[in-house]
């Protein structure tokens, strides 16, 4: 099984200023390397406290040059908050820089204040997604961007530097909602799963996406990567503690950041799913949904940690396991204990264990430079 661990850069509390949060959180990122970790992941957000990486390329781009052999995940690059054109040179470039090893990770965003902040209407990111989605992703497979779209519209343009190296089959989207995991099957993408609703509903969506994938494309799906909150120890009784405190704590972010039980989404265009956790919310209260996602994460003594994730792989077969280490304010020393504890304790079996395709499946473009030299 592939193993990687994700640096969200989250500042809950404001204990601590940005800078050092940033010192504890690159720390963190040049451990993985050392320790063994097949991959470095972030994720996108912007304006708040919740994630402080608002350029997951560029903090990657950074790791390409600390690091010789781990692949770079994006967890997610938020399609409708950029230009499309210059996701295709960024991604490229960063290839270029860390000799192909990008995954590239896509997402269409669900945050109120984000889609405000960038003076976007969050009601049309699902065709900005898909548009853009699909213009990316033909671009890096042809070297040339191209689209003609209600919203996109790019004319004939090459991508400098030319991508070298197809993004089948190390291309992944996030979808919450059952109308995503349709559009990543439309777009032949794989899927990455953030554990936040019952394994039962996510395994009846896969299976949906599995068959609309081969419908579609012809081809299996892709093997999903799925990712979880992380907190381990020799106790099983602090390990619960502390994940209630602190993947607890987590999603108390979450619910401030993203304000599930706010009235806009009760009825907000292209998130029609998410009126379903409003509702949920509404009945439950915000506890009971902290407990219940505390209770999706993977935390406990090595031997529980180990067979939780195992438990991930059979409901979703997936072929690689992402951690976050470091959270809700979490003391520095305290996730690095946790980082170093799951690397020697658990990972190594993890990495024994045969759980499929390998993330990077891609190949070699060898006419690519002759398409667009002929531009």
């Amino acid at each position: 099984m592939h193993v990687g661990m994700a640096a969200v850069f989250q500042n809950t509390g404001r204990a601590l200023n940005d800078h050092q949060i940033y010192l504890n959180e690159l720390a963190l990122a040049d451990m993985a390397e050392p320790l063994g970790f097949d991959s470095i992941w972030s994720v996108e957000h912007h304006f708040t406290d919740y994630t402080m990486c608002p350029d997951v390329v560029q903090f990657l781009s950074y790791m390409a040059g600390r690091t010789r052999n781990v692949k770079l995940g994006s967890m997610v690059v938020v399609l409708p908050w950029h230009d499309p054109m210059r996701v295709a040179e960024q991604i490229s470039m960063l290839d270029h820089l860390s000799g192909g090893r990008m995954i590239l990770g896509l997402g269409r965003g669900a945050g109120k204040v984000e889609f405000e902040g960038f003076r976007l209407d969050m009601g049309d990111s699902r065709e900005l997604f898909v548009e853009y989605g699909e213009a990316l992703l033909k671009g890096l497979e042809s070297g040339v961007m191209e689209y003609d779209g209600k919203y996109y519209r790019q004319p004939r343009t090459s991508i400098r530097p030319a991508p070298f190296k197809s993004f089948r089959g190390r291309t992944y989207a996030a979808a919450v909602s059952p109308e995503s995991a349709r559009i990543m099957a439309e777009l032949g993408v794989g899927l990455l799963i953030i554990p936040q609703k019952p394994w039962r509903e996510v395994e009846k969506e896969l299976a949906e996406y599995n068959t609309l994938y081969r419908e579609i494309n012809g081809t299996p799906a892709p093997q999903p990567i799925s990712a979880g909150w992380i907190f381990i120890d020799p106790s099983a009784e602090r390990a619960r503690e502390m994940a209630v405190k602190y993947i607890g704590g987590y999603y108390r972010t979450v619910l401030d950041h993203y304000q599930f039980g706010a009235a806009h989404m009760k009825n907000q265009r292209g998130y029609e799913y998410y009126a379903k956790m409003n509702e949920k919310l509404a009945v439950y209260g915000d506890q009971k949904a902290i407990e219940f996602f505390a209770d999706l994460q993977v935390y406990g003594t090595p031997e529980q940690v180990h067979d939780k994730i195992m438990t991930i792989h059979k409901q979703t077969n997936n072929s690689g396991f992402v951690g976050v280490f470091s959270y809700a304010g979490m003391p520095h020393e305290e996730a690095a204990r946790n980082m170093r504890l799951f690397a020697a304790s658990v990972m190594p079996e993890l990495k024994k264990f045969d759980a499929g395709a390998a993330i990077d499946r891609s190949q070699p473009l060898p006419d690519l430079r002759h398409a667009v030299a002929a531009e």
